[in-house]
């Protein structure tokens, strides 16, 4: 297990001790996913759980994520995507255009989901897939939700960023954001999109793609055996 923070493999070796009936050896280390301190071709899995999207390098992590697997090894990630928070960035843009006059980047920038396959195939992996998930997270207030995203660490990372919000641009976008989004109930919703990519270290093993132009059956030929759906 690898976090960039000594604290955070801590409190991972302290859960350890507490879980019941645990054979299972685990090594803790401290290091930086666009330097990894692996060995290459060593390990038959990696799993990234949405920590790659702090990179500075994103491709480069996944190089060399790829150079550690085994040949036929496995690696598997989860990073947030674009659409995560959209319903922050709407209210945070319009206030920050009323208040301001101009716009700053809240947040650090996301990947899009049609990225996601690029990213895999630029780092050399075989087999690429992507998956995408949703999930809307209803907070009390858009304050609240403010709050939640500081203590998480998900605000912005850019250096060149605006460090300042003013308290009156704050509270435009919680009150924007809440004219905008609030449920019947008060609540607000917050929406988290997961992307999970998939790909595997190359292997002769592996399924290949058919060369170009090799295909002994055409579509309109299996259009007519199974008819066309209306």
């Amino acid at each position: 297990m690898m976090d960039m923070s000594h604290d955070m493999i801590k409190a991972c070796k302290n859960a350890e001790k507490d879980m019941p009936n645990n054979d299972m050896e685990t090594f803790f280390m401290v290091g930086d996913e666009e330097f990894l301190p692996i060995r290459e071709s060593s390990l038959d899995l990696i799993i990234s759980c949405l920590g790659l999207h702090w990179t500075n390098d994103l491709p480069g992590a996944m190089i060399q994520s790829r150079l550690s697997l085994k040949p036929d090894g496995l690696f598997l990630a989860a990073i947030l995507g674009g659409e995560t928070s959209k319903e922050l960035r709407i209210a945070c843009t319009i206030a920050q255009m009323e208040r301001d006059g101009g716009i700053s980047p809240r947040m650090s920038p996301l990947a899009q989901v049609r990225d996601a396959g690029n990213l895999l195939t630029r780092a050399g992996f075989s087999l690429p897939g992507v998956d995408v998930e949703e999930y809307t997270v209803r907070y009390e207030s858009a304050l609240e939700l403010i709050e939640h995203l500081r203590a998480m660490g998900e605000t912005n990372a850019l250096v060149q960023r605006c460090n300042l919000l003013k308290k009156e641009t704050a509270l435009a976008t919680a009150a924007i954001y809440e004219s905008m989004f609030a449920a019947e109930d008060g609540s607000v919703p917050a929406t988290y999109q997961v992307i999970f990519m998939t790909g595997w270290r190359e292997h002769q093993s592996q399924q290949k793609a058919k060369r170009r132009g090799s295909a002994t059956i055409s579509f309109k030929d299996i259009q007519k055996q199974f008819g066309s759906s209306s």
